[in-house]
């Protein structure tokens, strides 16, 4: 039979993800009318079976209840893994040999915020998939048959953790390392998988607890990387690596202290990967360093610019056969030796590698890679509403008389450096970037992007570092 169409609010269904507040916006009716949409939409494809999981959100057993019955509803039958990282929810997916499943996750986002990824195949769906789960429910096309799906509950976190082991062997250079886990899901593998390979660890805020009452969960953020910076110092270690709440992020503080960007990190993978694979694409995240075309196309690939988000870049990884790629926000998806999918605890395991085997501190590695005065990835609040409109004004006037990549946002491209402009896929928030040669072309482009930002109607902010 069919089922009514509930009410539900179209901003949250989202460019790669469901994302909204978890009270106000994700519900229990909502989640379930979301639940039985998407068992609809993959019992179209003769997907029968999904794996659900999710984070340690105070809001994520709720949510993850609710979608599981509307997926049961629909009739498709769900393996509950129970909490869980995103890439352990991936993992999944090829561990049970299934094609679709849910991870309820709020991922970096603040507390209130929730969220679902849902996946088709061996990867998340995103675009006009995500789109069709909403016109499923507007139009009241769910589908509730007669028999519901079934329901078991499986921990997959020793085999996955085993499988992490697997696949990383350490040099002879023994490491010491600080994991930052900021009370997300890192704590439930980071700390075992880093012994397991033969690291010193010293561990920072491995207990799951959603209420993140130590920091927030962005690595990619200094004020939230003050704990772990202390810890390196204090204690001497090689480096110290952070994840975000559901670990699909990573964020690295070298030996002295100093936050790496997520470029930084990607051309250091890639210096390992290139010489080994002359001539791969390598797909550049439009909120790159000028530095990382630059160096990667001197090491014999062939860079090209891509949009920003998770779903985006793998769908583009395959579409390229390409064997790795990153995003600035902390992403890393390795195709070269694992599965594609962003695995913060794998992506530590590979630069764990690296630094084993060479006589190098982490310093001494970033301080010889080509760096630029640039803006921290600067995110600030537009309505949803607004936000697009903006990227718009600003990309119209510069297309005009400036060089633009257009791909996502426009960036804005000068000989001395560059500007970007974007909309968040997930928040209600515009993100900026700017970069120069020297300190004098970061301050004019940053200068010039604010202005055009202010002429097109945008919202007044200042710029992080």
């Amino acid at each position: 039979m069919t089922a009514k169409a509930p009410e539900v609010k179209p901003h949250i269904f989202r460019e790669y993800d469901i994302r909204g507040l978890a009270d106000a916006e994700l519900g229990d009716g909502t989640v379930t009318a979301i639940g039985m949409a998407y068992g609809t939409y993959l019992a179209n494809f003769g997907i029968s079976t999904a794996t659900v999981g999710g984070d340690a959100r105070i809001s994520t057993p709720r949510i993850k209840t609710a979608v599981i019955e509307g997926l049961r509803r629909a009739g498709v039958s769900v393996i509950d893994i129970g909490m869980c990282s995103s890439p352990t929810f991936y993992w999944s997916l090829y561990h049970f040999g299934v094609d679709g499943g849910v991870m309820v996750t709020g991922s970096h986002n603040p507390p209130e915020f929730n969220g679902l990824k849902l996946a088709r195949g061996k990867s998340t769906i995103w675009g006009d998939d995500i789109q069709e789960i909403y016109r499923t429910i507007s139009e009241g096309r769910t589908v509730e048959p007669p028999s519901r799906g079934t329901l078991r509950s499986e921990d997959i976190s020793d085999a996955y953790t085993d499988m992490l082991v697997s696949k990383i062997e350490l040099g002879p250079r023994k490491l010491k390392v600080a994991l930052d886990s900021g009370n997300g899901t890192g704590g439930m593998y980071a700390p075992r998988f880093a012994r397991a390979i033969g690291c010193d660890v010293i561990e920072l805020f491995s207990e799951p607890d959603g209420r993140f009452p130590n920091h927030h969960p962005d690595p990619t953020k200094r004020p939230y990387l003050t704990s772990l910076i202390e810890s390196v110092r204090e204690n001497g270690t090689d480096l110290g690596i952070g994840f975000d709440g559901d670990s699909d992020r990573i964020g690295v503080v070298d030996d002295k202290g100093r936050m790496l960007f997520g470029d930084q990190l990607m051309l250091i993978f890639w210096r390992e990967i290139l010489p080994k694979n002359p001539g791969a694409a390598v797909i550049v995240e439009i909120k790159s360093s000028m530095m990382l075309p630059e160096e990667t196309a001197r090491l014999g690939g062939k860079p090209m610019w891509w949009k920003s988000g998770h779903s985006l870049v793998k769908a583009k990884m395959r579409e390229e056969n390409a064997l790795f790629s990153g995003e600035v926000s902390g992403h890393m998806f390795f195709a070269d030796e694992f599965y594609g999918f962003d695995d913060a605890f794998y992506a530590a395991g590979r630069l764990l590698r690296i630094l084993s085997n060479t006589d190098k501190k982490l310093s001494d590695i970033v301080d010889e890679m080509p760096s630029y005065p640039s803006t921290a990835e600067t995110r600030f609040a537009c309505p949803d509403d607004m936000k697009f409109e903006v990227v718009r004004r600003v990309r119209e006037a510069a297309v005009r008389d400036m060089e633009t990549i257009t791909v996502d946002g426009v960036r804005i491209v000068r000989e001395n450096g560059w500007g970007l402009l974007r909309a968040s896929n997930t928040q209600p928030v515009l993100v900026a970037r700017a970069e120069g040669r020297s300190q004098r072309d970061l301050d004019e482009m940053a200068s010039d992007m604010k202005r055009r930002i202010r002429d097109a109607g945008g919202p007044d902010f200042e710029w992080e570092y």
